[in-house]
């Protein structure tokens, strides 16, 4: 079994054929499948492996398995923005379930290409820890409160983290610390 955690890159697409970049210029292990997605437009932590019953149990939304998520925002939300967001916001016909939610500080490079600029907003980072997924739900989420997402950094699912991992690298995730119970 092979199982690794890769930090996607901005503007690489979830599979390994296809238009523009994808997984395949990584030189990543063979027969390994995304366990799960990351939008063309977020980065960050992606568990690939060749263990479909690994997959399904990482996936599978029964499981709520929990994702936290770092996201740079425009403006600075206050306590009353960060209550509602915590508690679920609706999006579309849809209540998202209640997260957790707090202002943080982060130390990541720059992405390449930049977010987008503006001298008189300034931008905050926040992280969130999600037990669903949905199509885009961060970006909605943060829209809904009147911030909307700059950048998004999958950090962490379950227990596994990115810790040092850079754009585009890799590393084997030991079997034994996979998903132990959470």
């Amino acid at each position: 079994m092979t199982t690794i955690a890769f930090y996607k890159p901005y503007d690489v697409v979830c599979q390994f054929s296809g238009e523009g970049q994808t997984l395949a210029q990584f030189d990543l292990p063979s027969n390994v499948y995304a366990a799960g997605r990351l939008d063309k437009d977020s980065e960050g932590l992606l568990i690939l492996t060749d263990d479909g019953k690994l997959n399904q149990k990482i996936t599978h939304p029964k499981n709520e398995k929990s994702k936290v998520y770092h996201v740079q925002v425009e403006g600075l939300p206050d306590n009353k923005s960060l209550m509602k967001l915590s508690r679920g916001v609706l999006i579309k016909d849809y209540v998202t379930k209640p997260c957790q939610v707090k202002l943080i500080e982060t130390n990541y490079p720059e992405r390449i290409p930049p977010i987008r600029y503006r001298a008189n907003i300034p931008t905050s980072w926040l992280e969130i820890i999600l037990t669903e997924g949905k199509n885009r739900q961060v970006r909605r989420m943060t829209a809904a409160i009147g911030h909307p997402t700059l950048r998004l950094i999958r950090y962490q699912i379950g227990q596994i983290e990115l810790n040092n991992l850079r754009p585009g690298e890799w590393r084997e995730l030991a079997p034994e610390s996979i998903f132990k119970d959470n």
